[in-house]
């Protein structure tokens, strides 16, 4: 790792407080793009808009998708930026690079008849792990929260008499956002019972403060969670899959769908800007299009 990386890295950290998740994200992106500068033998300072394009031109080429691209632009111009402004190089060369378009795509979203389905089918699991489960699948859809919040979540951090929990989301904005009353039981439950024995597998346990644990007892991550997703369809024997953004999805949309203000909903998503949000109203116009065509005995094709 470079000197001017290691700097930009401690920059986002203590300076601008990204998650290390982010943090990682960019190490890789720039990463990557020093090894295709450093094989086609240009200086960090000699980059230019077509060595730019012939970067991103050969990510396309190995089949990386336009939103990775999108990703990798977005690093290297907040890289080259802390650059020039710290007088470590004389241009930006990625003032006038604009990113590959990418398709939009509407996100995932289960059916609340799905969400029923799924919380009813892992509730009648008998194995050990089941509560701590329920307790994730249940607070995921109460909350709506990102897979890297709820990894995170501190044992301090919810409130269980006023139904709240106190998250820290991108750049460590801190929000609190509530749940409903059977995740309240799910995680008292987990907490109480199953928690603790957990705990007693990590020789280091005593100082475990993360709320939710793997099975040997240490702090679950984002792979981690989404391996338990996948057991979860797998012991459930579900006919959908299941991961963590699927239920953010769905938490937005449907409270969209009861009637929540847009604005509600991208403060308790912790969205900065409405636009992100935005994209719920999409996805519930197509979901009440389906429900009228499925419905409406005249908005069927004709058989004849």
């Amino acid at each position: 790792m470079t000197q001017e990386l290691s700097q930009f890295l401690n920059y986002l950290k203590y300076q601008r407080n990204y998650s290390d998740d982010t943090i990682a994200s960019y190490t890789y992106d720039i990463e990557k793009f020093y090894a295709f500068i450093n094989h086609e033998g240009v200086l960090l300072e000699e980059v230019n808009t077509d060595v730019i394009r012939d970067f991103l031109t050969t990510e396309l080429m190995n089949n990386i998708k336009r939103s990775s691209c999108q990703r990798r632009v977005a690093s290297l111009r907040h890289f080259y930026t802390y650059l020039f402004t710290n007088k470590k190089i004389t241009r930006n060369p990625f003032d006038t690079i604009t990113t590959p378009k990418k398709e939009k795509k509407l996100p995932e979203v289960l059916f609340k008849e799905q969400v029923k389905i799924l919380l009813d089918a892992n509730s009648k699991r008998n194995d050990a792990l089941a509560p701590r489960d329920q307790a994730i699948l249940e607070l995921l859809y109460a909350s709506g929260l990102r897979a890297s919040e709820l990894v995170n979540l501190l044992i301090s951090s919810v409130d269980y008499r006023n139904r709240v929990v106190r998250v820290f989301g991108k750049e460590r904005k801190e929000r609190m956002v509530p749940f409903s009353p059977s995740a309240q039981r799910a995680l008292i439950a987990y907490v109480k019972d199953i928690r603790p024995t957990l705990l007693s597998k990590n020789i280091q346990g005593a100082t475990e403060k993360h709320l939710f644990l793997n099975a040997n007892g240490h702090k679950l991550t984002r792979r981690g969670l989404e391996y338990i997703l996948k057991q979860v369809e797998a012991k459930c024997a579900l006919p959908f899959a299941l991961h963590p953004h699927v239920f953010r999805h769905s938490f937005a949309t449907h409270l969209l769908e009861g009637g929540a203000d847009l604005r509600l909903i991208q403060e308790l998503l912790g969205h900065v800007n409405i636009n992100t949000t935005s994209i719920y109203t999409h996805v519930t116009d197509e979901s009440v299009r389906e429900d009228y065509l499925k419905a409406h005995p005249r908005a069927k094709k004709s058989s004849s």
